[in-house]
């Protein structure tokens, strides 16, 4: 059955619509205009059954050439990646599912010791989080910040949900189960505070869906090389905007596709570019967690 709209459209209610051009001016830390952060997306997907990025046709379960693939982020290419990072300076976010703790917790504690922030990501991204009952996601919003706090010593303030799965009241279940911010909503170039139920503000901190190697490089399979100057020329650009308002740019990384060798050279270059300006005063390499304290504060 269609429906057929007329006047306002259905809204969700957790921000006004505010132009890019008429809001308030501030900086970053040491006057900076662009603060930029890295989003490493640390997964674990269940064999024999449940979502999964593709690199090829998926089989009948167990799929073992995309299960396979996948897997090949966690043992080699998180940490060809985590070299690269170190050699540049480069801090990052690390998205974790909590289904790596149960499967390769040394690579969430080699985040750890570099001081990475630890972003909660789901337990999984084999299944969503949007249908479950309103308990159920409560329930794992709270378990998986008790993982992270039981395993890491770290309670996380951020979330991501997996493949970005959000119910209607998720960003009122995220302020009740004590998290801060959320990486889920890529409208807007600025942290936004968003409005809940209970009252307590969440914010908004900007995730990118185009520079992001996902949608970039399986879904509308862009090379390595265009990728990584894809990544330039977001940066080139948003530094030019940013001498005006402060402005956020994130790159989102999932080591299982940027961390093959032949992808991680053109990373390797797009990231160099960034770090050679990073003492300039001009951008502010950084995480979410970071952006968000400078915000509320």
């Amino acid at each position: 059955m269609s429906t057929s709209y007329s006047g306002p459209l259905p809204h969700h209610g957790r921000f006004d619509y505010v132009p890019i051009v008429r809001r308030s001016n501030y900086r970053w830390p040491n006057g900076s205009r662009l603060a930029v952060y890295i989003g490493f997306n640390l997964e674990h997907f269940a064999f024999g059954e449940g979502l999964g990025a593709t690199i090829g046709p998926a089989s009948p379960q167990p799929d073992v050439l995309n299960y396979s693939w996948r897997e090949y982020g966690n043992r080699v290419g998180a940490w060809r990646c985590l070299e690269l990072f170190d050699q540049l300076g480069l801090p990052t976010a690390a998205l974790v599912n909590t289904a790596v703790y149960d499967h390769c917790p040394e690579l969430i504690a080699t985040c750890v010791r570099r001081g990475d922030e630890i972003v909660a990501h789901g337990h999984t991204n084999a299944e969503r989080q949007g249908v479950l009952s309103e308990a159920d996601e409560l329930a794992l919003l709270k378990r998986c910040n008790n993982t992270i706090l039981n395993h890491s010593h770290i309670s996380s303030r951020g979330w991501l949900s997996p493949w970005i799965s959000e119910s209607l009241v998720t960003p009122d279940l995220l302020t009740e189960a004590g998290y801060d911010y959320t990486l889920n909503w890529c409208h807007d170039d600025q942290p936004m505070a968003m409005r809940t139920r209970s009252g307590k503000v969440l914010w908004s901190i900007p995730y990118p869906q185009e520079l992001n190697d996902i949608p970039m490089i399986m879904g509308r399979q862009l090379g390595a090389k265009d990728f990584a100057q894809m990544i330039i020329d977001n940066f080139d650009e948003m530094l030019d905007q940013a001498q005006h308002q402060p402005l956020v740019m994130g790159i989102a990384l999932h080591p299982y596709i940027i961390g093959q060798p032949y992808r991680l050279r053109h990373l390797r270059r797009a990231l160099q570019h960034i770090a050679a300006v990073r003492d300039q005063d001009e951008i502010w390499m950084t995480t979410p967690g970071a952006i968000f304290d400078h915000v509320k504060s």
